[in-house]
Protein backbone atom coordinates (compact mmCIF):
# COMPACT_ATOMS: atom_id res chain seq x y z
CA UNK A 1 0.00 0.00 0.00
CA UNK A 2 1.54 3.68 -0.78
CA UNK A 3 -0.12 5.98 1.79
CA UNK A 4 -0.83 10.03 1.39
CA UNK A 5 -0.45 12.69 3.51
CA UNK A 6 0.32 16.43 4.00
CA UNK A 7 3.15 18.13 4.64
CA UNK A 8 1.67 20.40 7.85
CA UNK A 9 0.26 24.22 6.72
CA UNK A 10 -3.02 24.87 5.76
CA UNK A 11 -4.48 28.01 4.09
CA UNK A 12 -7.14 29.63 7.27
CA UNK A 13 -6.48 31.55 10.33
CA UNK A 14 -6.07 35.30 10.31
CA UNK A 15 -5.19 37.82 13.27
CA UNK A 16 -7.17 38.75 16.29
CA UNK A 17 -10.41 36.64 15.01
CA UNK A 18 -10.68 33.73 17.32
CA UNK A 19 -13.87 32.06 16.59
CA UNK A 20 -12.74 32.45 12.89
CA UNK A 21 -9.63 30.89 13.36
CA UNK A 22 -11.10 28.01 15.42
CA UNK A 23 -13.65 27.39 12.52
CA UNK A 24 -10.59 27.65 10.11
CA UNK A 25 -8.67 24.95 12.04
CA UNK A 26 -11.81 22.33 12.61
CA UNK A 27 -12.51 22.80 8.71
CA UNK A 28 -8.94 22.41 7.83
CA UNK A 29 -8.30 19.53 10.08
CA UNK A 30 -11.52 17.40 9.00
CA UNK A 31 -10.44 17.86 5.17
CA UNK A 32 -6.95 16.11 6.25
CA UNK A 33 -8.95 13.65 8.19
CA UNK A 34 -11.36 13.09 5.31
CA UNK A 35 -8.67 13.34 2.01
CA UNK A 36 -5.42 11.30 3.63
CA UNK A 37 -4.49 7.77 4.48
CA UNK A 38 -2.19 9.37 6.86
CA UNK A 39 -3.94 12.55 8.44
CA UNK A 40 -1.34 15.05 10.14
CA UNK A 41 -2.06 17.89 12.91
CA UNK A 42 -2.63 20.73 11.23
CA UNK A 43 -0.79 24.41 11.19
CA UNK A 44 -2.69 27.46 10.05
CA UNK A 45 0.50 29.99 9.97
CA UNK A 46 -2.30 32.55 8.89
CA UNK A 47 -2.91 32.68 12.08
CA UNK A 48 0.10 34.76 12.93
CA UNK A 49 3.49 34.06 14.31
CA UNK A 50 2.06 32.65 17.59
CA UNK A 51 1.24 29.44 14.64
CA UNK A 52 4.09 29.31 12.55
CA UNK A 53 6.21 26.69 12.48
CA UNK A 54 8.88 28.08 14.94
CA UNK A 55 6.14 29.59 17.51
CA UNK A 56 4.32 26.52 17.60
CA UNK A 57 7.80 24.56 18.18
CA UNK A 58 8.87 27.45 20.60
CA UNK A 59 5.41 27.11 22.15
CA UNK A 60 6.08 23.24 23.56
CA UNK A 61 9.02 24.29 25.24
CA UNK A 62 9.50 24.95 28.60
CA UNK A 63 13.13 24.63 29.64
CA UNK A 64 13.56 27.92 27.67
CA UNK A 65 11.92 31.11 27.25
CA UNK A 66 11.31 32.83 24.18
CA UNK A 67 9.66 36.38 22.88
CA UNK A 68 8.51 37.91 19.91
CA UNK A 69 10.02 40.92 18.70
CA UNK A 70 9.67 42.89 15.86
CA UNK A 71 12.43 41.36 14.05
CA UNK A 72 11.41 37.69 14.89
CA UNK A 73 11.54 35.15 17.65
CA UNK A 74 14.11 36.32 20.70
CA UNK A 75 15.66 33.78 23.47
CA UNK A 76 14.40 35.62 26.51
CA UNK A 77 12.36 35.36 29.31
CA UNK A 78 9.10 33.04 28.55
CA UNK A 79 6.73 35.63 27.27
CA UNK A 80 2.88 36.24 26.90
CA UNK A 81 3.23 35.11 22.70
CA UNK A 82 4.95 31.82 23.86
CA UNK A 83 2.42 31.31 26.49
CA UNK A 84 -0.35 31.73 23.67
CA UNK A 85 1.79 29.90 21.12
CA UNK A 86 1.27 26.91 23.77
CA UNK A 87 -2.49 27.48 24.80
CA UNK A 88 -2.86 26.98 20.54
CA UNK A 89 -1.11 24.35 20.31
CA UNK A 90 -3.47 22.64 23.10
CA UNK A 91 -6.60 23.93 21.63
CA UNK A 92 -5.87 22.72 19.05
CA UNK A 93 -5.23 18.90 19.76
CA UNK A 94 -8.50 19.46 22.24
CA UNK A 95 -10.33 19.90 18.76
CA UNK A 96 -8.41 16.26 17.24
CA UNK A 97 -9.04 14.42 20.22
CA UNK A 98 -12.75 14.89 19.71
CA UNK A 99 -12.49 12.89 16.43
CA UNK A 100 -11.94 9.02 16.37
CA UNK A 101 -8.23 8.58 15.12
CA UNK A 102 -6.82 5.23 14.37
CA UNK A 103 -3.84 3.79 12.66
CA UNK A 104 -0.89 6.55 11.36
CA UNK A 105 -1.23 10.01 12.89
CA UNK A 106 1.51 12.97 11.90
CA UNK A 107 2.45 15.68 13.95
CA UNK A 108 5.35 18.54 13.32
CA UNK A 109 8.28 19.93 14.89
CA UNK A 110 11.01 22.25 13.79
CA UNK A 111 14.43 21.06 13.96
CA UNK A 112 16.87 22.39 15.98
CA UNK A 113 18.87 23.63 12.91
CA UNK A 114 16.21 25.61 11.63
CA UNK A 115 15.70 27.30 15.18
CA UNK A 116 19.01 27.52 15.50
CA UNK A 117 18.78 29.51 12.35
CA UNK A 118 15.67 31.38 12.69
CA UNK A 119 15.68 32.82 16.33
CA UNK A 120 17.67 34.81 18.10
CA UNK A 121 19.97 35.54 21.10
CA UNK A 122 19.29 37.69 24.06
CA UNK A 123 21.34 40.54 22.24
CA UNK A 124 20.53 39.58 19.15
CA UNK A 125 21.98 37.48 16.15
CA UNK A 126 21.18 34.12 15.56
CA UNK A 127 21.54 31.18 18.10
CA UNK A 128 23.14 29.46 15.36
CA UNK A 129 26.28 31.60 16.21
CA UNK A 130 26.82 30.41 19.40
CA UNK A 131 27.75 27.01 20.47
CA UNK A 132 26.59 26.83 23.87
CA UNK A 133 23.37 28.06 22.98
CA UNK A 134 22.85 25.43 20.04
CA UNK A 135 23.13 23.03 22.83
CA UNK A 136 20.27 24.64 25.28
CA UNK A 137 18.55 24.78 22.48
CA UNK A 138 19.19 21.19 21.35
CA UNK A 139 18.21 19.79 25.00
CA UNK A 140 15.08 21.83 25.32
CA UNK A 141 13.76 20.68 21.84
CA UNK A 142 14.44 17.36 22.94
CA UNK A 143 12.79 17.78 26.68
CA UNK A 144 9.80 19.33 24.74
CA UNK A 145 9.52 16.69 22.04
CA UNK A 146 9.21 13.83 24.77
CA UNK A 147 6.13 15.99 26.68
CA UNK A 148 4.65 16.72 23.37
CA UNK A 149 4.45 13.30 21.62
CA UNK A 150 3.07 11.62 25.67
CA UNK A 151 0.17 14.16 25.49
CA UNK A 152 -0.48 13.37 22.16
CA UNK A 153 -0.29 9.82 22.45
CA UNK A 154 -2.65 10.13 25.53
CA UNK A 155 -5.07 12.08 23.50
CA UNK A 156 -4.98 9.35 20.41
CA UNK A 157 -4.28 6.23 22.22
CA UNK A 158 -4.94 4.60 19.31
CA UNK A 159 -2.91 6.42 16.62
CA UNK A 160 0.52 5.52 15.52
CA UNK A 161 2.60 8.49 15.32
CA UNK A 162 5.26 9.55 12.77
CA UNK A 163 6.77 12.98 14.00
CA UNK A 164 8.33 14.83 11.13
CA UNK A 165 10.73 17.04 12.21
CA UNK A 166 11.06 20.53 9.62
CA UNK A 167 14.39 21.42 8.82
CA UNK A 168 14.09 23.44 6.01
CA UNK A 169 17.29 25.71 6.47
CA UNK A 170 19.91 22.70 7.36
CA UNK A 171 21.41 22.53 3.98
CA UNK A 172 21.86 26.36 4.65
CA UNK A 173 22.98 25.53 7.21
CA UNK A 174 25.86 23.12 6.72
CA UNK A 175 26.80 25.06 3.17
CA UNK A 176 27.49 28.87 5.16
CA UNK A 177 24.08 30.15 3.72
CA UNK A 178 22.37 31.76 6.73
CA UNK A 179 23.21 35.57 6.81
CA UNK A 180 24.32 37.32 10.12
CA UNK A 181 21.75 39.92 11.46
CA UNK A 182 23.53 42.74 9.38
CA UNK A 183 22.64 40.69 6.48
CA UNK A 184 26.16 41.56 4.98
CA UNK A 185 27.77 38.16 6.41
CA UNK A 186 27.18 34.67 6.74
CA UNK A 187 27.46 32.32 9.48
CA UNK A 188 29.94 30.25 9.80
CA UNK A 189 29.36 26.41 8.05
CA UNK A 190 28.75 23.77 9.99
CA UNK A 191 30.15 20.56 8.96
CA UNK A 192 28.34 17.13 8.65
CA UNK A 193 29.28 15.49 11.79
CA UNK A 194 28.66 18.54 13.96
CA UNK A 195 25.34 18.64 12.47
CA UNK A 196 24.58 15.36 12.78
CA UNK A 197 25.34 15.36 16.65
CA UNK A 198 22.72 18.67 16.64
CA UNK A 199 20.11 16.30 15.44
CA UNK A 200 20.32 13.31 17.11
CA UNK A 201 18.71 14.95 20.46
CA UNK A 202 15.77 14.80 18.88
CA UNK A 203 15.68 12.28 16.67
CA UNK A 204 16.95 9.79 19.85
CA UNK A 205 14.02 11.84 21.84
CA UNK A 206 11.36 10.94 19.45
CA UNK A 207 11.97 7.59 18.90
CA UNK A 208 12.16 7.14 22.81
CA UNK A 209 8.64 8.74 23.10
CA UNK A 210 7.24 6.32 21.16
CA UNK A 211 7.45 8.24 17.98
CA UNK A 212 8.75 7.69 14.46
CA UNK A 213 11.16 10.51 13.68
CA UNK A 214 11.14 11.88 9.92
CA UNK A 215 12.58 14.54 8.71
CA UNK A 216 11.48 16.85 6.32
CA UNK A 217 13.75 19.19 4.02
CA UNK A 218 12.41 20.85 1.01
CA UNK A 219 15.56 21.90 -0.33
CA UNK A 220 17.40 20.28 -3.23
CA UNK A 221 20.71 18.77 -1.41
CA UNK A 222 19.04 17.16 1.11
CA UNK A 223 21.41 15.19 2.87
CA UNK A 224 19.80 12.11 3.77
CA UNK A 225 22.47 9.66 4.84
CA UNK A 226 23.84 12.61 7.39
CA UNK A 227 19.83 12.34 8.68
CA UNK A 228 19.65 8.33 8.57
CA UNK A 229 22.96 8.12 10.61
CA UNK A 230 21.14 10.63 13.15
CA UNK A 231 18.59 8.32 13.78
CA UNK A 232 15.75 9.37 11.14
CA UNK A 233 13.51 6.66 9.89
CA UNK A 234 12.34 8.47 7.05
CA UNK A 235 12.62 11.61 4.94
CA UNK A 236 10.32 13.73 3.48
CA UNK A 237 11.40 16.44 0.45
CA UNK A 238 10.18 18.19 -3.09
CA UNK A 239 10.96 15.39 -5.40
CA UNK A 240 10.48 18.49 -8.39
CA UNK A 241 14.03 20.14 -6.84
CA UNK A 242 15.95 16.89 -5.53
CA UNK A 243 18.97 16.85 -6.85
CA UNK A 244 19.86 13.53 -8.58
CA UNK A 245 22.92 12.51 -6.10
CA UNK A 246 20.44 12.44 -3.79
CA UNK A 247 18.56 9.23 -6.00
CA UNK A 248 20.77 6.85 -4.73
CA UNK A 249 20.45 7.69 -1.32
CA UNK A 250 16.57 7.78 -1.20
CA UNK A 251 16.73 3.95 -2.88
CA UNK A 252 19.01 2.99 -0.06
CA UNK A 253 16.18 4.31 2.41
CA UNK A 254 13.73 2.76 0.63
CA UNK A 255 15.56 -1.02 0.28
CA UNK A 256 16.15 -0.01 4.11
CA UNK A 257 12.25 0.48 4.95
CA UNK A 258 12.32 3.97 5.97
CA UNK A 259 9.17 5.98 5.55
CA UNK A 260 10.08 8.15 2.22
CA UNK A 261 7.73 10.65 1.69
CA UNK A 262 7.61 12.01 -1.92
CA UNK A 263 6.44 15.79 -2.80
CA UNK A 264 4.62 15.31 -5.86
CA UNK A 265 1.65 17.53 -6.18
CA UNK A 266 2.46 21.30 -6.45
CA UNK A 267 1.99 23.20 -2.77
CA UNK A 268 0.07 26.45 -4.85
CA UNK A 269 -2.54 26.04 -7.76
CA UNK A 270 -2.14 23.65 -10.50
CA UNK A 271 -3.42 22.17 -12.77
CA UNK A 272 -2.12 19.13 -12.43
CA UNK A 273 -4.28 16.29 -12.96
CA UNK A 274 -4.02 12.29 -11.06
CA UNK A 275 -2.44 11.04 -13.97
CA UNK A 276 0.44 13.77 -14.03
CA UNK A 277 1.11 13.15 -10.21
CA UNK A 278 1.08 9.34 -10.36
CA UNK A 279 3.41 9.47 -13.86
CA UNK A 280 5.84 11.91 -11.47
CA UNK A 281 5.93 9.15 -8.87
CA UNK A 282 6.26 6.47 -10.81
CA UNK A 283 9.04 7.90 -13.06
CA UNK A 284 11.18 8.28 -9.83
CA UNK A 285 10.84 4.83 -9.04
CA UNK A 286 11.76 3.73 -12.22
CA UNK A 287 15.12 5.94 -12.14
CA UNK A 288 15.81 4.08 -8.64
CA UNK A 289 15.09 0.62 -10.34
CA UNK A 290 12.79 -0.08 -7.48
CA UNK A 291 8.64 -0.19 -6.94
CA UNK A 292 6.78 1.87 -4.17
CA UNK A 293 6.85 0.15 -0.63
CA UNK A 294 4.92 0.00 2.02
CA UNK A 295 6.38 3.07 4.00
CA UNK A 296 6.05 5.11 0.41
CA UNK A 297 3.88 8.46 1.33
CA UNK A 298 3.04 10.72 -1.34
CA UNK A 299 1.99 14.31 -0.70
CA UNK A 300 2.15 18.06 -1.72
CA UNK A 301 5.46 19.15 -2.12
CA UNK A 302 5.47 21.43 0.64
CA UNK A 303 2.99 23.23 3.57
CA UNK A 304 -0.13 24.31 1.48
CA UNK A 305 -0.85 27.51 3.47
CA UNK A 306 -0.37 29.39 0.02
CA UNK A 307 -2.87 27.85 -1.81
CA UNK A 308 -6.27 28.59 -2.20
CA UNK A 309 -8.61 26.40 0.40
CA UNK A 310 -10.18 24.81 -3.06
CA UNK A 311 -6.54 23.98 -4.07
CA UNK A 312 -5.45 22.38 -0.36
CA UNK A 313 -8.39 20.04 -0.93
CA UNK A 314 -7.61 19.57 -4.27
CA UNK A 315 -3.89 19.12 -3.82
CA UNK A 316 -4.17 16.58 -0.89
CA UNK A 317 -7.19 13.97 -3.46
CA UNK A 318 -4.77 14.02 -6.24
CA UNK A 319 -1.78 13.41 -3.42
CA UNK A 320 -4.68 10.40 -2.29
CA UNK A 321 -5.37 9.50 -5.90
CA UNK A 322 -1.78 9.05 -6.84
CA UNK A 323 -0.83 6.81 -4.02
CA UNK A 324 -3.93 4.45 -4.83
CA UNK A 325 -2.71 4.14 -8.37
CA UNK A 326 0.64 3.65 -7.11
CA UNK A 327 -0.26 0.87 -5.07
Amino acid sequence: MTYSSGIGSMPGGSLGAELDNARSFDEAQRVVMGETSIPHLVELPGRGAIASMIGRTLGLMTDLGFDLQPAGWRLSSRGVDQRRAASLVAQDLDVVSQIEVTGFFKIQITGPWTLAAGVEKPKGDRILSDVGARRDLAQALAAAAATHIADVRRRLPNATLLVQIDEPALPAVMSGQVPTASGFHRHRSVDAPLASAGLEPILAAVAEAGGVPIVHCCASDVPVELLRGAGAKGVSFDLGILAASAYDQIAVSLEAGDWVFLGVVPSTDSVLDAKAVTARAMRFFDMVGLAPTPTTVLTPTCGLAGATPEYARRALELAAAAASSCS
